[in-house]
């Protein structure tokens, strides 16, 4: 492709398409792709957070399925135009937000990575702190429902976030090896996990006979849509971001059998192994415990609670710097190539992860589903009924593939931006906005009619119809 001066600015060597001679991932490396991301830390909690919340071992497990099986649908079609024409996320939304309009979906995309970066190096960092309260038991349980957390929790926090920092310092080859034993600690963890929830509980029967704490109905279904919004909101982010992954595919048949075979089925069983080991704590416990680094502290053995700990600070610090440095370092470089480059886009996302207190995020799962996975799928929904409409009913599959990195081509739109997917963004979003002011307490329950608050907790269906409904007319209308 040539590169003349007009190009400069919307290409290099990691935007460039990917050649189909170059691309080598068949079904089992997206199948393995989602394995591997979908065994994590915020897997676990996702799972217990629903459990927690109220629901027995199936409601949480169908939950969980349903979620993953919608956000499925996104993601296969999402992940079309990056099988086809081997481009990135970033440089696929050129189309439909203009070439200038494209960093607005990449940095909203990026500050919900700064979230998630910003909860795992808290779940590192307490583990830290419980790893030194198996060695000192007089050191009080973390404490989240200040402003922040006692002074030695924070420490241990700050402490994760400098080895996250180091490691952007470092380059992210360094944590290559890390991976690979995430690979192998995380799925031997969770079946000794699973394998400690039965034998202490004396059985799955008393786990699985577990009541809902749901006396009617309308009390589960209150509860169940927005949890459910909560699920698809969990993989919201890479159902945008995921031709960053299939411009690699062999086949569209590689990348749409891969996700299959490899997201619902893997979060489903990681699923599991939360609802039991969690439904377990209530009987071996008399409480029911949803965060998992409580669960590892409460073993009896010091050992046990130190191997779990280190297994945990590791494992965590590897998914952090793959899943929630690379994208967003990368977003915030593309604003100004010319002054940020990788490392001070890594550092960007580290100080944006703080301010975003996630130790609030995840005190309680009401905080985990409603606060976080809720609100930021409003923002990512309206992204993704964009990108999908633009795609598939207004391109119909084809694009210019030239004009991607042309800032004079047919996606210059109007100085680089489209209006029109702007205006649809937007209204997309807006519906949401009561609901999530009164979630945060900003507005009083009387401010709007019921019917517009409750929006809110279909946040990711309202904002992915709207704004694809209203971008399709807008483009329509000429």
């Amino acid at each position: 492709m040539s590169q003349e001066k007009n190009h400069n600015t919307l290409i290099n060597e990691d935007l460039a398409p990917i050649e189909q001679h170059q691309r080598k991932w068949g079904t089992w490396n997206y199948a393995a792709l989602w394995i591997s991301m979908s065994l994590c830390i915020p897997t676990y909690m996702l799972a217990s957070s629903l459990i927690e919340g109220g629901m027995n071992w199936w409601q949480a497990i169908l939950t969980i399925f349903i979620g993953n099986s919608i956000v499925l649908i996104p993601m296969i079609l999402n992940g079309h135009a990056g099988a086809k024409y081997g481009i990135p996320f970033p440089v696929l939304v050129r189309t439909s937000f203009g070439t200038k309009g494209a960093n607005i979906p990449a940095l909203l995309r990026a500050i919900v990575a700064c979230g998630w970066f910003g909860i795992q190096t808290w779940i590192g960092g307490a583990s830290i702190y419980n790893l030194l309260r198996a060695w000192n038991p007089s050191l009080a349980e973390i404490d989240n429902t200040g402003l922040f957390p006692q002074a030695l929790p924070m420490i241990c926090f700050l402490g994760f976030w400098l080895l996250n920092m180091f490691v952007v310092y470092k380059g992210v080859d360094s944590i290559k090896k890390l991976l690979v034993f995430k690979a192998f600690f995380l799925p031997v963890a969770a079946f000794a996990l699973l394998i400690w929830a039965i034998v202490a509980a004396k059985g799955l029967g008393p786990i699985l006979n577990q009541p809902s704490k749901f006396n009617s109905s309308s009390e589960f279904f209150a509860y169940f849509f927005p949890a459910l919004t909560g699920m698809v909101g969990f993989w919201a982010t890479l159902s945008l971001n995921i031709p960053d992954f299939t411009r690699y595919a062999t086949s569209q048949k590689a990348q749409v059998n891969g996700q299959i075979i490899g997201l619902p089925p893997a979060m489903t069983f990681f699923a599991f192994v939360g609802v039991v080991v969690t439904s377990a704590t209530a009987i071996i416990y008399g409480k029911s415990e949803w965060d998992i680094v409580k669960v590892a502290g409460m073993f009896e053995s010091k050992l046990v609670v130190s191997i779990a700990m280190i297994g945990i600070i590791i494992s965590t610090l590897a998914t952090n710097i793959a899943a929630n440095i690379v994208s967003p370092a990368n977003d915030f470089a593309n604003l100004a190539p010319q002054k940020i480059n990788f490392r001070l886009g890594g550092y960007i996302t580290g100080i944006i992860g703080v301010l975003i207190f996630p130790w609030k995020l995840i005190a309680d799962p009401n905080g985990y589903i409603f606060t976080w996975l809720i609100a930021y799928s409003s923002l990512l929904g309206p992204i993704g009924g964009i990108m999908i409409a633009d795609y598939f009913f207004i391109r119909k599959k084809e694009l210019v593939a030239n004009d991607l990195y042309d800032n004079e081509g047919v996606y210059k739109y109007s100085s680089g931006y489209n209006s029109k997917a702007i205006i649809a963004l937007l209204v997309g979003i807006l519906p949401n906005v009561p609901g999530f002011l009164l979630q945060v307490k900003f507005l009083d329950a009387n401010t709007f009619p019921v019917w517009i608050t409750q929006l809110y907790n279909y946040a990711w269906f309202v904002g992915f119809a709207v704004s694809a409904v209203v971008y399709y007319l807008l483009m329509k209308k000429r």
